[in-house]
């Protein structure tokens, strides 16, 4: 179906306002509008994006991030995996001086494995990088999407809400095969961090990549 003059401003709009939130034009606000409608899409944005910004504020971008990964990998997303494990790999990097275990492509690589293995490997992961703490709200995230418990913990009903945004999101950006773009939150500007954070990787991959040679 041909894209409306409708279709045109509301794509806009949500293109503008993640240029201003994150940097960049992000891929999936056309698929959203696609879907959604260009009413229905500013509306749900204008129902959803408060809230998950206090969640941002209240919960602090580590953690968000990482459940907003979590939530997209159950849901098979790569491009939200992507986006919000990027997001997370620079805050983790600015806040504790070093790479996490996992990088944005190998967690989104998660995808591919069996729900209980997905976990494993994620708490592999946190526990290497220092991050035990976010393991118990990772595990009751993932109780609350296989509806178990009733909300009865502190953020539950944040965990709810983040649960019911992502899977309209997953489902446009699996439904329209969305490439990958950029990491979804604001230090996604700092050029500087992103271009550290780069160099790190490709400096850690060298040693694999020399190893793998003399073998």
């Amino acid at each position: 179906m041909a894209e409306s003059a409708l279709d045109r401003w509301a794509t806009g709009l949500l293109e503008a306002l993640g240029r201003r939130l994150w940097g960049f034009s992000p891929r999936l606000m056309r698929e959203i509008v696609a879907r959604l409608g260009p009413l229905g899409a500013l509306g749900w944005f204008i129902a959803n994006m408060p809230r998950y910004e206090r969640t941002l504020k209240v919960l602090g971008p580590l953690r968000t991030h990482l459940l907003c990964s979590g939530i997209s990998l159950c849901n098979g997303c790569p491009y939200c995996t992507y986006g919000h494990a990027y997001a997370f790999e620079l805050h983790y990097l600015r806040e504790r001086d070093r790479l996490f275990p996992l990088a944005e492509q190998e967690i989104v690589a998660l995808h591919r494995l069996a729900p209980e293995r997905l976990v494993e490997r994620l708490t592999e992961a946190l526990e290497a990088g220092a991050l035990a703490g976010e393991i118990p709200v990772l595990r009751r995230l993932l109780a609350l999407s296989e509806g178990h418990g009733e909300v009865a913990e502190e953020h539950d009903r944040r965990l709810r809400h983040l649960l019911r945004m992502f899977a309209v999101l997953n489902t446009c950006a699996i439904a329209s095969n969305v490439a990958p773009d950029e990491a979804h939150d604001p230090i996604n500007k700092d050029r500087a961090l992103k271009d550290r954070y780069a160099a790190l990787r490709e400096a850690a991959r060298q040693p694999v990549q020399t190893a793998t040679r003399a073998v």
